[in-house]
């Protein structure tokens, strides 16, 4: 198996190697070769204790958020004369709108 390894200088001489994407799993070595085979025995150590496994996990899916106000009027008895009322203004304002 392959691992992205960034190999960096050190400011104070050295290098520093990092797995990527693991930023505990860090070596350190005078030359880039030491550091190389450094970072390669500490990530041997750490799978030998360790096994990747692939986890599936289900998407949550996020409640719609106008979705607690839907019913909100269901009791309220003039409500149906509301949406009577709004939908004719509807109509009226498009019916205008065609005759400009």
């Amino acid at each position: 198996m392959t691992y992205p390894i960034l190999l960096e200088s050190k400011k104070q001489g050295g290098y520093r190697a990092t797995v990527l994407g693991w930023p505990d799993c860090t070596a350190q070595g005078a030359t880039r070769q030491e550091a190389l085979s450094h970072i390669r025995q500490v990530l041997s150590d750490r799978l030998s204790r360790a096994e990747i496994i692939p986890l599936e996990i289900e998407p949550v899916q996020p409640e719609h958020p106008w979705l607690k106000f839907a019913g909100m009027f269901k009791d309220n008895p003039v409500f149906a004369e509301v949406v009577a009322e709004l939908g004719g203004r509807a109509a009226t304002s498009t019916l205008e709108g065609q005759v400009k």
